[in-house]
């Protein structure tokens, strides 16, 4: 199938490793320009690197999600570059399990307003797009009660019920909007992995409760997120899209 991504620009926050590094690299397989942010310089750097030598222009700055400020001008600088945005991927998350004022406060400012900050920076770009999209990368933790309960799972219920919002407000202006919610997700030095190391017996329960009796990998939530961003899922939003092998029991 082809998804008509070639030559579409496309931003990914936390693009540099995990989730948002598969669905960076997707996306330029699929011939769509890439920016990206992340906070470490150097992965940012040897990810930019990769992405260009698919033949695709690629962009990438160190930027930490919670400065809005600095959010901003990283989305300004990548539409000036690109010549416009087509899609924004909003990835980043504090993964601030928990339930103290610290969990809370890092979750609000990461996962809810890094998303907020980073769409509104992008409207008035995607407004100008033929094929305007945004996704948003949730969790299944946002609509069932896990070891995630807290502020974690708080706040990704708050994102799909925004992008929800986001759907229908607007609609008319031709921009979809959706949500991804992966499950239990294992890459190299992701949660999972150091949950495996550090909490073993929360791991084994985890991988006991997942029906495929595996977790899920970054390049199978990519393939959803970018599908969702495409062209082709052009009759797709307010959808949220549940990666997760029949982890969730919901209806």
């Amino acid at each position: 199938m082809d998804l008509g991504l070639t030559g579409k620009n496309v931003l990914v926050t936390g693009g540099s490793k995990g989730i948002g590094r598969a669905i960076a690299d997707l996306f330029a397989a699929e011939g769509a320009n890439v920016a990206i942010c992340a906070r470490n310089s150097g992965e940012v750097s040897a990810a930019v690197k990769a992405l260009a030598q698919t033949g695709v222009k690629a962009l990438g700055k160190p930027v930490d999600v919670g400065d809005p400020v600095a959010l901003k001008q990283w989305v300004e600088g990548a539409a000036h570059e690109f010549g416009g945005i087509d899609a924004i991927v909003c990835n980043v998350s504090a993964l601030a399990v928990g339930n103290t004022p610290e969990t809370w406060e890092s979750s609000f400012r990461v996962d809810m307003m890094h998303t907020v900050n980073a769409i509104a920076a992008a409207l008035p770009h995607l407004e100008k797009s033929k094929s305007a999209a945004i996704v948003i990368v949730s969790s299944v933790s946002g609509v069932e009660i896990d070891f995630a309960a807290g502020s974690y799972g708080a706040f990704k219920a708050a994102l799909i019920h925004y992008a929800k919002g986001l759907s229908t407000q607007l609609a008319g202006k031709g921009i979809r909007v959706n949500v991804v919610s992966p499950g239990n997700t294992y890459f190299e030095g992701g949660i999972w992995q150091n949950i495996e190391r550090g909490v073993p017996d929360l791991y084994k329960t985890a991988m006991a409760a997942n029906p495929t009796g595996r977790m899920g990998t970054a390049q199978e939530v990519a393939a959803g997120v970018v599908f969702l961003a495409s062209p082709a899922a052009s009759r797709i939003s307010g959808a949220n899209l549940t990666i997760d092998g029949a982890l969730t029991k919901a209806v």
